[in-house]
This record gives C-alpha cells, structure tokens and sequence, in this order.
C-alpha cells in the first residue's frame, strides 16, 4: 500500500513560503537520510565560499540518496530541515529559494525547518539538509 501523505495548512496559522505546517503520512515505511552536505564522491568540499553551488551539491547528493537507496522523489519527503552556515536572514533567503527552486523543490513543500546556525561538520560548509521520506511501495 502507497502511504497517503496529506500537507496542512491551518487557517489559524500564518501563510508560508512554501511550506506546510503539517504533514500527516497515513500508512507505509519511512526513511531518514543522513544531512546531505556538498561533497562530491571523494568526499571533497564542493563550491568553496559559494552557497549556490554548495545548495546545487546538496541537492545532487539528496536525489541520488533518494533514488539509489529507497527508490523515492521529492514528493515523498514528509519533513525537511535546512541547516545554514549564517544569522542574515537574506542569506537564509538565498538557500530557501535555490533549494526550492531545485529539481529537489517539491521535498520542501511539506513540514520544513530552516535555521541560520554557527557552524557545520566540514571546514568551509554553508549548508546541509536532512530529510524524512514516506517511502513508496
């Protein structure tokens, strides 16, 4: 049976950029993939200094997991959290929007976080994502 996703946005709660305050999975099996950083298959930092190419590296990397290990899109990631290197709230902009405009997009149309934080894992990384999926049959 496919899980049956539903995206809530209350009337009582402010309008969103995008994103559902709530997101309800009926039945199915769920996966949690590890934050996704912008490092290339050698595990080498991609975009140094570039938030933009750092997103576009993140977002390869997160389809490829969703594909590869549980044969998911976007569309099937019930809850996201997006971590970046910054307290400026234009930057945060600029990751909300070069994500949501990725072919990755549709995955932060559900219950999603963003947050400006102090540091990351990697010398020199300004963004990571981790991601819940409802995962197909």
């Amino acid at each position: 049976m496919t899980a049956k996703i539903t995206r809530i946005n209350p009337e009582q709660l402010h309008e969103t950029p995008g994103y559902h305050h709530i997101t309800v999975v009926e039945t199915g099996r769920t996966a949690y993939l590890a934050g996704q950083c912008p490092l290339d298959r050698s595990g080498s930092l991609v975009g140094s200094g570039s938030l933009e190419a750092q997103a576009d590296q993140v977002v390869a990397n997160a389809l490829a997991a969703l594909a590869a290990a549980v044969d998911a899109e976007p569309e099937h990631v019930v809850r996201s959290v997006i971590y970046v290197r910054s307290d400026d709230r234009d930057v945060l902009g600029v990751a909300w929007r070069r994500l949501t405009e990725s072919a990755l997009g549709p995955a932060f149309t559900t219950a999603s976080t963003l947050l400006g934080v102090a540091a990351l894992g990697f010398t020199g990384q300004l963004i990571e994502v981790d991601l819940t999926v409802a995962l197909p049959d």
